[in-house]
C-alpha cells in the first residue's frame, strides 16, 4: 500500500489539524486530558492518508502483541518503510536521508545502543554543522512537531531516515572495533575458556612426557606395551559404551511430555540469528521457513549473519527485499572466519529477551519458538538454554545419509534427552538451540575459536551454573550424501570435541569442581569417550583379529584367563558399538524412516571406519589448522528424493513416534 499524495489539500488540512491537536495534548501516555498512546498513532497515521480499517486493524494486532501500529504496520507490508518515514518527513517539514554516508559517522561506544534501537545517530560533514538522524517513532511525532514550532532552528540540525538505515550505519561505522572484540573478548575476559591455544605449557608438558614414556616402554619391552595398551585401550573403550547402553535402557523406560503451549503474558521480542556463507542457493528456502515461523513479526528480531565479502549470498537475500524484522548483518572478513566469530558478533544487536540460532538449511518446526518460550517461562533461571531435536529428511538419498540420520536419531531423540532428564551437561547441537540471552552473554557466548562452538558452549554453561534440557518440536534438515563432504564436516566436528576436551582438562580438579564428580564423569565419557572410541577403533578391530586367529590356532586348554577376557571385551566393543549405534537411532524413528533406510544399516561398519579416518584427520588437523572451518555446501530441499510424507507428524514427539 503507498502513503497518499502528500500535496494534496486534504493531506495539508490534516496536517493543520494535527498540529492544532498536538497543541492541547498533555501527554501521549493516556494521562488525563490527553490521547492514549495507540490514539496519538492513529492520528498520525490517519493525517499521513492511512485508510481507517487498516489502522484499526493494526490497532488489534498492537493490542494484543503489546507492540504499537507503526511497529504492526511496517512488519506487515502494507507499507514500506521508506516510503513511510519519507511521508513523516514531508508531514514534519524536515529532509529524508535514504542513504547514509559511511564517512559521516563517527565510531564511539554509545553508538551500540543503535543496535537494538536505532532512533538518532549524528552526522558530521568538514563543510558543515552536524545534522542528527533521527527515525521518530508515531506516537512522539507530536512532540515533534511542538517542539519544532517552538525552536524553528531545529530544522538545521534534524533530517529523517529509516531504522534500517540508522541500524546499518551503526553496524558499518563501528564494524571494525566490534569485530575485534568479538575475537578477542573470550580470551580476555575468561582465558581459561577460550580454544585460542590449544594446547597451554602444562599440558604440552605431561602430553610429551606421556609420549617419552610411551616409546621407551615400546622399544625396552614392546609385548609387555603392546598388552598394556590393548588392555587399556579396551577398557576405555568398554566404558564409552557403558554411556549409549545407559541411554538405550534408560530412554526406553522415560515418557515424554509436551508442556502447556501458554505465554502467561505479552510475548517477548525473540531474535533470530542465521549464520550464512555462500547459501546462495538455500536463501528462497531460508526464508520461506522463517516466514513460518508462529510468532508476530513485530515481535521478531531476525539477523542473516553473512561475511562482508559473501556478495552471493546478500545479494540473494536483498532480492527478496525482507521487511524491517529481517536484517543483514555483514561480519568484516577477520581471522578465524568461522561460524561462532559470526554469531558472536551478530549478538550485539540482539533485541530479544530469547536468541534462536539455525542453520541456512534448517526448517524449524513453525511451533517451535513458542514452545521454546514456554518451556523457559515454566523452567528455573539456571536453565539457559534448549536444544531441539533434529530430524534427517534425505534418509534415502545415500548410505551416508541414511547413517547419518541414524546417528542423528539416537542423539537428539535418546541420548541428549537422556542427559536432559538427569541433569548433565550437553553438547548442543549446532543449530536449533534457544537461550536466555542474559546467561548467554554473561558466560561469553560463543568461542570465535572453537569449529564445534556448540558442544563447547553447552559445557561452559554447565561449568558457570546453568543448565541446558531438550525440548519437543523438531527442525528438519539434510545430511551429507557423499563420503567427502561428510569426512570434511566429521573431521571438523571431531577436531572442535578435541579441543572442547583440552579446554575442560586444562585445570581438570577446578573443572570437577565446577561440574560436580558425576557430571565431570560423564563428560569424559561423552567427550573423552567418543574420541577415545573413534580413534581406537581401527586398533580394538587389530587386537580381535588377532586374538581370533591366535585363539584357534592354539589348543582350548593353552587359552589364558587374561587372553580370553580380552578378547570377550574387543568382541563386545565392536559389535557392541555397532548394536547400540542401531538400537538408539531405530528405537526413536518412525516406522516409515525405518523403511527408507532399508537394508543400509549394513553399512555400519564401514561408517564407523570412516568415522576413525575422520578422527585421525582431525587429530593431525588440530596441529596445522586448529582453526581452519570445513564448510559443508547445502542445495535446498527441493532438490532432495525425499518425498513430503516421510516426514514426522507435526505433533508427533520423536521419541514417541
Amino acid at each position: 500500500m503507498q502513503i497518499g499524495e502528500y500535496g494534496s489539500p486534504e493531506h495539508a488540512a490534516a496536517k493543520t489539524a494535527l498540529r492544532e491537536k498536538s497543541e492541547n495534548l498533555a501527554t501521549t501516555d493516556g494521562g488525563a486530558g490527553g490521547l492514549s498512546s495507540l490514539q496519538a498513532e492513529a492520528l498520525i497515521l490517519k493525517s499521513l492518508g492511512l485508510a481507517k480499517p487498516l489502522i484499526a486493524r493494526m490497532g488489534r494486532a498492537a493490542l494484543a502483541n503489546a507492540t504499537t501500529i507503526e511497529r504492526e504496520l511496517l512488519t506487515s507490508g502494507h507499507v514500506r518503510e521508506e516510503a513511510y518515514y519519507e511521508a513523516l518527513a514531508r508531514l514534519l517539514g524536515l529532509p529524508f536521508v535514504e542513504t547514509i554516508p559511511e564517512t559521516a559517522v563517527v565510531d564511539h561506544r554509545g553508538l551500540d545502543s543503535q543496535l537494538k534501537r536505532p532512533c538518532t545517530i549524528r552526522l558530521h560533514d568538514a563543510s558543515r554543522p552536524p545534522v542528527t538522524l533521527i527515525a521518530p517513532e508515531a506516537k512522539r511525532v507530536d512532540h515533534l512537531i511542538e517542539r519544532l514550532q517552538r525552536f524553528p532552528t531545529l530544522r538545521n540540525a534534524l533530517a529523517i531516515a529509516t531504522p534500517s538505515a540508522i541500524r546499518a550505519a551503526a553496524w558499518k561505522a563501528g564494524s571494525e572495533r566490534r569485530v575485534e572484540r568479538t575475537v578477542n573478548h573470550l580470551f580476555e575476559e575468561q582465558p581459561r575458556h577460550s580454544a585460542r591455544i590449544v594446547m597451554t605449557g602444562r599440558q604440552g608438558f605431561f602430553a610429551g612426557t606421556l609420549l617419552s614414556l610411551a616409546i621407551a616402554f615400546f622399544l625396552l619391552l614392546p609385548k609387555e606395551a603392546v598388552l598394556t595398551t590393548h588392555i587399556v585401550l579396551s577398557l576405555l573403550y568398554l566404558a564409552a559404551l557403558q554411556l549409549r547402553l545407559a541411554a538405550l535402557v534408560h530412554g526406553n523406560s522415560r515418557k515424554s511430555h509436551m508442556p502447556a503451549n501458554q505465554s502467561g503474558g505479552e510475548l517477548p521480542v525473540y531474535t533470530v540469528l542465521v549464520a550464512l556463507y555462500r547459501e546462495q542457493d538455500v536463501v528462497p528456502q531460508l526464508l520461506a521457513a522463517l516466514d513460518r515461523l508462529d510468532w508476530p513479526r513485530s515481535r521478531l528480531d531476525i539477523k542473516l549473519v553473512c561475511e562482508a565479502d559473501d556478495e552471493a549470498t546478500i545479494s540473494a537475500i536483498r532480492a527478496f527485499a525482507p521487511g524491517p524484522h529481517i536484517e543483514i548483518v555483514e561480519v568484516p572478513p577477520m581471522a578465524p572466519r568461522t561460524k561462532p566469530k559470526a554469531l558472536t558478533y551478530a549478538l550485539a544487536g540482539a533485541r530479544g529477551s530469547y536468541v534462536a540460532v539455525y542453520d541456512a538449511e534448517d526448517r524449524p518446526h513453525p511451533g517451535q519458538l513458542r514452545e521454546a518460550h514456554a518451556r523457559f517461562l515454566a523452567s528455573p533461571p539456571e536453565v539457559a538454554c534448549l536444544q531441539a531435536p533434529l530430524i534427517i529428511t534425505n534418509i534415502e538419498q545415500s548410505y551416508t545419509s541414511a547413517l547419518f540420520a541414524l546417528e542423528y536419531s539416537a542423539l537428539f531423540r535418546r541420548l541428549l534427552p537422556v542427559l536432559s532428564h538427569y541433569r548433565m551437561p550437553l553438547p548442543l547441537g549446532g543449530t536449533s538451540n534457544h537461550f536466555r540471552t542474559g546467561p548467554l552473554i554473561e558466560v561469553g557466548a560463543w568461542d570465535p575459536f572453537n569449529v564445534t562452538e556448540d558442544a563447547d558452549l553447552g559445557m561452559r554453561l554447565y561449568r558457570q551454573g546453568y543448565r541446558s534440557e531438550t525440548m519437543r518440536r523438531q527442525t528438519l534438515e539434510d545430511a551429507p550424501t557423499t563420503t567427502r563432504i561428510w569426512l570434511g564436516q566429521r573431521t571438523r566436528w571431531f577436531k572442535g570435541w578435541l579441543q572442547t576436551w583440552l579446554v575442560l582438562m586444562r585445570e581438570p580438579v577446578k573443572t570437577a569442581r565446577e561440574m560436580g564428580v558425576v557430571a565431570f564423569f560423564v563428560v569424559q565419557l561423552m567427550v573423552g569417550g567418543m574420541l577415545i572410541s573413534s580413534l581406537a577403533h581401527p586398533a580394538i578391530i587389530i587386537f580381535l583379529a588377532s586374538s581370533a586367529i591366535a585363539m584357534m590356532q592354539s589348543p582350548a586348554e593353552n587359552i589364558g584367563l587374561l587372553q580370553a577376557v580380552l578378547f570377550s571385551i574387543d568382541f563386545i566393543n565392536i559389535f557392541g558399538s555397532y548394536a547400540a549405534f542401531l538400537a538408539l537411532g531405530a528405537a526413536a524413528m518412525t516406522e516409515h524412516e525405518k523403511k527408507l533406510i532399508g537394508r543400509r544399516w549394513a553399512g555400519v561398519p564401514f561408517y564407523w571406519v570412516m568415522t576413525s579416518v575422520a578422527a585421525w584427520r582431525a587429530v593431525f588437523e588440530l596441529r596445522s589448522r586448529p582453526f581452519f572451518w570445513n564448510k559443508t555446501p547445502h542445495k535446498p530441499a527441493a532438490l532432495s528424493l525425499l518425498p513430503a510424507t516421510t516426514l514426522p507428524a507435526a505433533n508427533t514427539h520423536p521419541q514417541t513416534a
